[in-house]
């Protein structure tokens, strides 16, 4: 007898109770959202005592603020796209893009890389899954560019630091820079440049995926324990930026930056990407110093462009991708999203002046 059918009787109760918890927590977490900035204004101005002028003053206080904001916005992102995940997953996800052709299945391939986010460790994985199940190269492409660059945990944190006019901005040309770049990678027939062995793959042989649908308690408590092992994993790489994210806002004057990073500079926008694809960093690491250098007066379409190049181009997931992918596939590859990303900094620069 199966779990499910051995706790069947109590299966409604259970039901109604996780569904009481999470609505109590998702109040909690909304009262908590709403009062952190007073709370931090009243703790480090008025108890503390610095001045809010103050390099001390506005240093430790981006610190503390950001770092709470951050965190909170987290776990509830976390815990909401691990709930729907459980709904999609791997074997759907190349399943609704086998035998889709060129154009559409890039579109749905770059949509479906928001809601099914994967991290730079289950770039190969996936690869193998999808290209072995009959998903063309360039789809695929296009579902490995969107996938870490638009996910939802980057978007809702864009969100909540510079608000829906930029968060919107970034998802359409997210995936206007997903869909095209696929489609060109695919165009171009680059097949002969993925290693052989893939292909010599079955479609089976790349994990398997339960046939049984999880329960609610399955699907939240999965929403739990992602929310404990990615804060776990990341919380060093968050402190570490919003530190230095603190001190840049404390410290460093704003002409420094304006100098160097205005959007009159031409040479800004790919200077970002240049320093960008060296970084390894998820979005919830980067954003931190993102917001820090826009407050001191950076373009966004500069600071968006450099975000960019962290999460999609990244050096460590290039060198994990060598696995699949010949080195000419990888070049040309970094060469056309790289051309898209510093368009879109450039037209980000335009639009927001």
């Amino acid at each position: 007898m199966s779990t499910r059918t051995a706790t069947a009787p109590g299966t409604r109760w259970c039901f109604s109770a996780e569904w009481l918890w999470v609505g109590a927590a998702t109040v909690a977490w909304i009262a908590a959202y709403r009062t952190i900035l007073p709370f931090w204004n009243w703790a480090i101005h008025n108890l503390v005592g610095l001045e809010p002028a103050s390099h001390w003053g506005q240093a430790v206080h981006f610190f503390f603020y950001d770092t709470s904001k951050i965190l909170l916005l987290l776990a509830g992102i976390i815990f909401v796209v691990a709930v729907l995940r459980s709904f999609m997953s791997v074997a759907r996800t190349r399943a609704m893009l086998g035998g889709k052709r060129e154009g559409l299945g890039n579109v749905l391939a770059a949509s479906l890389g928001v809601v099914t986010p994967f991290c730079s460790c289950s770039a190969v994985p996936a690869f193998i899954g999808f290209v072995t199940a009959g998903v063309p190269l360039g789809v695929t492409l296009s579902f490995l560019i969107a996938s870490p660059m638009v996910d939802v945990v980057a978007v809702t944190l864009l969100y909540g630091l510079f608000g829906w006019q930029i968060a919107a901005l970034y998802v359409v040309s997210g995936l206007v820079l997903a869909t095209l770049a696929g489609f060109l990678l695919g165009r171009l027939k680059l097949e002969r440049f993925v290693e052989s062995f893939v292909y010599d793959m079955q479609v089976g042989a790349v994990g398997t995926d339960a046939t049984e649908e999880p329960s609610w308690r399955e699907r939240f408590a999965g929403g739990l324990d992602e929310v404990k092992q990615v804060v776990g994993k990341i919380w060093p790489f968050l402190l570490v930026g919003i530190g230095i994210g603190a001190a840049i806002h404390g410290w460093v004057p704003e002409a420094f930056f304006v100098r160097i990073a205005s959007p009159d500079n031409v040479f800004a926008v790919p200077l970002a990407v240049l320093l960008g694809i060296p970084l390894y960093s998820n979005v919830a690491g980067i954003l931190p110093l993102v917001g820090a250098l826009q407050a001191k007066g950076l373009a966004m379409g500069t600071l968006l462009a450099f975000m960019m190049a962290v999460v999609a181009l990244s050096l460590p997931e290039m060198i994990l991708l060598r696995r699949v992918l010949k080195p000419r596939l990888i070049a040309v590859f970094v060469a056309v999203v790289g051309t898209g990303i510093l368009f879109t900094g450039y037209l980000f620069n335009a639009i927001l002046g």
